[in-house]
């Protein structure tokens, strides 16, 4: 299995080495070719109107987004859930985004998160992060904060976090991406 993880901005490294330590081949991804191969794709977070444009530069907007509508299996952290989530860029999941919903970078946070399904909470790191104020179907929320703000969401092959999975020790977000996307879509195609 490889999957590929856009190295235009942000925790690339990060986001390769927790792949790897779930037992995946994970390359970067910097233009078109390299997207050939893959059985799925990690948008790491960064500065999205950056990446947005950064991903026009190198003409990957477009052959990513047709990459989402086809179910082709991609999870985006923090800029990468802003980037699916807007229409007018990945359109990937239907939901309406607050960017930087939580303030300025001196308002980042750490915090224990209850996601559904899941037996032990789970560490979310935010930074500067964007949050869905609702999801509608076929989107369904996986983190929802007491006061309602989603923070982790899933839409068929797309899944979406507000928080850094990679800058923690557990991979439980990246094995559930490899388990219940990239696995599945494999074995459909094959």
């Amino acid at each position: 299995m490889k999957i590929g993880v856009l190295a235009l901005q942000g925790a690339v490294s990060e986001h390769v080495d927790m792949l790897t330590a779930c037992g995946v081949t994970a390359r970067p991804v910097k233009e078109q070719p390299d997207l050939t191969g893959l059985d799925g794709l990690v948008i790491p977070g960064g500065e999205s109107t950056t990446m947005r444009k950064l991903l026009v530069r190198e003409q990957l907007l477009s052959p990513i987004k047709t990459l989402v509508q086809q179910g082709f299996p991609i999870f985006g952290t923090c800029a990468g859930l802003v980037l699916l989530a807007q229409p007018e860029s990945l359109d990937g999941l239907n939901g309406t985004v607050v960017r930087n919903g939580f303030g300025r970078q001196r308002e980042s946070f750490e915090t224990a998160l209850t996601v559904k399904g899941w037996s032990k909470p789970y560490h979310g790191i935010f930074i500067r992060a964007p949050y869905l104020s609702e999801v509608k179907q076929p989107a369904e929320a996986l983190v929802t904060l007491a006061d309602g703000q989603i923070v982790a969401a899933q839409q068929k092959n797309v899944l979406v976090t507000s928080f850094h999975p990679e800058l923690t020790s557990d991979p439980r977000f990246h094995q559930y991406f490899i388990d219940q996307m990239v696995a599945k879509r494999s074995d459909q195609v094959n």
